[in-house]
């Protein structure tokens, strides 16, 4: 089946680039790092050597949490009930699906985390793609030559997002949902309708994110230069294919979802120090690597189904190979 051969060929691909998803840890750890020293600081000042800490050290104290959220501003606001464990996963996801806004200096941060990460995934496709090591000079190249053409298209996407957050969001969660449960008098039956609206604009979701998918493959495995005309490509990629497509984005999904369920069950909440705080930070550790795994395998699952319906030796373009990269250098190395 093309579902589970692409993805396995993805495994396979994720597994024989180790260095990318060091990389990617790593970048999400240098952009988490001040945010969590300014949130620290934040509550070294107003914890201080009180009677206070101490009982946030060994459990939380809620009584000082409801008056320090109360008076907090910016990153302060940050620190909320959900912070540690599975509640932060579940926070995130509700506060996606109702399209709540975030502090600032979040949004900042989060913003420069998508460009950064953009610039990175180019050079991430343009490996996965040729399926060899690119060595560093390779993949910087990548990055260079695919990152701005990738931070055109995340405009695009950027835009597309904002129309379904902005106005279909609220068209179907607020006035239909409001339409169509004026005359309930079960809760139920309105709970039923306000699942079944998530539900359609998840799905909406899931299908644009999934043509944007296949435009990022197809701008770099095929070296477009205009990213208009990759987002046409990538949604004929898929309206030719929807069945696959959509399986292969399916079981990808699946992949994520048994990464959070496996964190649910061992996620701890808040410990006392020593080993038992080591152990809290071990495991969220933990989780943020197997949820970039998983990230990682959308981008290689896709272009290895991408590669194996309309692939050809020219599709990747750049960055040029050197020697003893080249595919002529790989020849001649077999032939010796």
């Amino acid at each position: 089946m093309p579902i589970v051969t692409s993805l396995l060929d993805g495994v396979r691909r994720v597994i024989r680039a180790p260095v990318i998803l060091a990389g990617a840890t790593a970048l999400t750890v240098l952009l988490a790092v001040p945010l969590g020293l300014l949130l620290r600081g934040e509550l070294e000042t107003a914890l201080g050597d009180s009677v206070v800490a101490d009982a946030m050290a060994d459990g939380f104290a809620w009584e000082w949490w409801r008056q320090f959220f109360g008076q907090a501003t910016g990153l302060g606001r940050s620190f909320t009930i959900s912070v540690i464990g599975f509640a932060a996963v579940l926070d995130n996801v509700s506060a996606l699906l109702d399209g709540d806004g975030q502090e600032p200096v979040i949004v900042g941060v989060v913003l420069t985390y998508i460009i950064v990460w953009t610039v990175f995934a180019g050079g991430v496709l343009d490996r996965y793609a040729r399926n060899r090591a690119t060595r560093s000079a390779g993949f910087f190249s990548a990055c260079g030559l695919y990152g701005s053409r990738l931070l055109r298209l995340a405009i695009v996407a950027g835009l597309t997002y904002g129309f379904l957050f902005g106005v279909v969001h609220g068209w179907l969660l607020d006035d239909l949902y409001e339409a169509m449960t004026r005359n309930l008098t079960v809760e139920r039956q309105a709970f039923a309708v306000r699942v079944v609206l998530y539900l359609v604009f998840g799905l909406t979701l899931a299908a644009v994110s999934l043509v944007f998918d296949y435009a990022r493959v197809r701008a770099v495995v095929e070296d477009r230069r205009s990213m208009l005309g990759a987002v046409v490509a990538g949604w004929r990629f898929v309206r030719r294919r929807p069945v696959t497509c959509a399986g292969l984005y399916l079981v990808n999904g699946l992949v994520l979802l048994a990464v959070m369920a496996a964190y649910a069950l061992v996620a701890p909440g808040a410990a006392s120090t020593g080993p038992s705080m080591w152990l809290v930070f071990l495991i969220g550790q933990a989780y943020v690597v197997a949820r970039l795994a998983s990230k990682l395998l959308f981008y290689a699952a896709e272009v290895a189904y991408f590669q194996s319906q309309l692939a050809h030796a020219g599709y990747v373009a750049a960055p040029a190979p050197v020697w003893p990269e080249s595919p002529s250098a790989e020849a001649l190395g077999r032939l010796g």
